[in-house]
């Protein structure tokens, strides 16, 4: 399927997490009545991004998958005969924990996970508490539209990731996001934080000759620690060709519903112009494995 219409949720999220959940309804049987074959939501979209804090309080919303979360999420897929792509809080057992990416097919059957491999743990995103680093790899996600490199929010800084599920046969990227800023940083800082997050992510997508997804929260969510002066989240949820060109992009301060249609044998036309994957000398990649060379 080269033709894909991607729906896109950019969400201002509450501590009401069944009022999440029924908005979340809504958009996506709107989106779906629109066409859309896939919808992406944001980062952990159940609920408040609740890594600004250390509380062991919060690992009683973990939930293991199969759960009630996923369970509910694939009846919207399957009652709205979409693709579906969320995060969760996994608890896969006592004391070990995942950020999960699930892939729902229209029949609301998970087609695949993805656990984050990339944990930060920086002020205000103390994420190492509470998720293990994946083991599941870099592995694109098979699905009735193609397969979908799924990756989770500080994965989208990395090229490694980015280049091994193209190397994978990924047909796009998708990376679920979290990020914005504290009122603490300068104008200035917030500017170019905020451009080197899209910088980037365009570059994966030129480097790969693919197009690329990164769906974010919107508004702001208060530290209630007061270790911080919490988070405001930058929006701009954007689409991606395989030369890095901006399809859509979302506001920075409001939420968002977007439909999105990409063609992904223009990643095949890009790559016979611009053969990246013919002229990598792996012979000479060998350092890469290594932590630093000194």
């Amino acid at each position: 399927m080269s033709k894909i219409r991607l729906g896109i949720i950019q969400p201002e999220i509450n501590e009401n997490t069944l009022e999440n959940l029924t908005r979340y309804s809504r958009s996506i049987q709107s989106l779906a009545a629109k066409g859309a074959d896939l919808i992406v939501l944001p980062e952990l979209q159940n609920g408040p991004y609740f890594c600004q804090s250390e509380d062991v309080a919060n690992f009683d919303i973990a939930e293991p998958i199969p759960g009630p979360s996923s369970d509910y999420y694939a009846r919207l897929a399957k009652e709205n005969n979409v693709l579906l792509l969320v995060t969760l809080f996994e608890k896969r057992g006592r004391g070990l924990c995942h950020n999960t990416a699930v892939v729902f097919g229209r029949d609301g059957g998970i087609r695949g996970k993805y656990r984050k491999m990339h944990i930060p743990d920086d002020p205000g995103y103390y994420e190492k508490f509470y998720f293990t680093p994946g083991d599941i790899g870099f592995k694109p996600i098979d699905t009735e539209i193609g397969r979908l490199g799924v990756m989770i929010c500080w994965d989208q800084w990395y090229p490694e990731g980015a280049r091994l599920m193209a190397l994978a046969g990924a047909d796009l990227l998708i990376y679920p996001t979290a990020i914005g800023y504290t009122t603490d940083d300068d104008p200035d800082e917030i500017k170019r934080q905020r451009e080197a997050w899209i910088t980037v992510q365009r570059g994966h997508a030129v480097a790969n000759n693919l197009h690329v997804v990164a769906v974010n929260r919107t508004g702001y969510e208060p530290d209630h620690t007061k270790a911080t002066k919490g988070i405001h989240f930058w929006g701009s949820s954007f689409v991606c060709g395989p030369q890095g060109e901006i399809l859509a992009m979302g506001r920075e301060d409001a939420e968002e519903e977007m439909l999105v249609e990409i063609d992904t044998e223009r990643t095949d036309k890009v790559r016979h112009w611009w053969p990246f994957l013919r002229d990598r000398r792996i012979d000479k990649y060998g350092d890469l494995t290594l932590r630093y060379r000194d």
